[in-house]
């Protein structure tokens, strides 16, 4: 189905292009969306009416998005989950988590902006894209955890399994440390006895 676009869509090209499309794709979601238009003579006409007043709104809107791009690219936002000792997620992490979080820290997203490569299913940084208009994207970085503190390990680049061995063996040392003045207290108090 050919098809004149209203704004510019990735991977398929830009406000006013006429494009061939499958039917599908035109019916499920271009032409709902309010993205395209069938290409016939009377739409063709229409659209070059409207095509000032539709430039000046998307240039709007884009500005708009650039404005709260700059604010927001990156960002970081935090997720706190349940995983394994192994470092995998019970569940994932979706576009719609992501979205909440992102509206938490006084941006308004919708999950549809979100824009993730695969399923976030591991702790750690992650880098997400974030579609603000179709000419605006930023990346944010979301930090999966288990904690506040993991959280703020993972934040500062170091590794979480390093501190918690650094931790253990601060805790073993302290505890030998008991261990040899209680001895050596018992041992002095064992002298004096006799």
């Amino acid at each position: 189905m050919e098809i004149v676009l209203l704004e510019r869509v990735e991977k398929l090209g830009q406000m006013g292009d006429v494009v061939k499309v499958k039917n599908g794709y035109a019916r499920n979601f271009l032409l709902p969306q309010g993205k395209a238009l069938r290409a016939s003579k009377a739409n063709l006409e229409i659209f070059e009416k409207q095509r000032a007043q539709l430039e000046a709104d998307n240039l709007k809107r884009k500005d708009e998005a650039s404005a709260v791009g700059d604010k927001l690219d990156g960002q970081s936002v935090i997720l706190i989950r349940a995983a394994s000792e192994s470092a995998q997620l019970y569940g994932s992490v979706s576009t719609q988590d992501i979205a909440r979080a992102v509206s938490e820290a006084g941006f308004t997203v919708d999950r549809k902006q979100v824009t993730m490569d695969k399923v976030l299913k591991t702790l750690g940084l992650h880098d997400v894209k974030i579609r603000l208009h179709p000419e605006v994207s930023v990346t944010i970085t979301v930090n999966i955890a288990r904690s506040e503190e993991e959280a703020e390990i993972q934040a500062r680049g170091e590794s979480v399994e390093a501190v918690a061995e650094a931790a253990l063996d601060n805790l073993d040392e302290a505890v030998a440390d008991v261990f040899e003045s209680t001895a050596e207290q018992e041992h002095e108090d064992g002298e004096e006895e006799s």
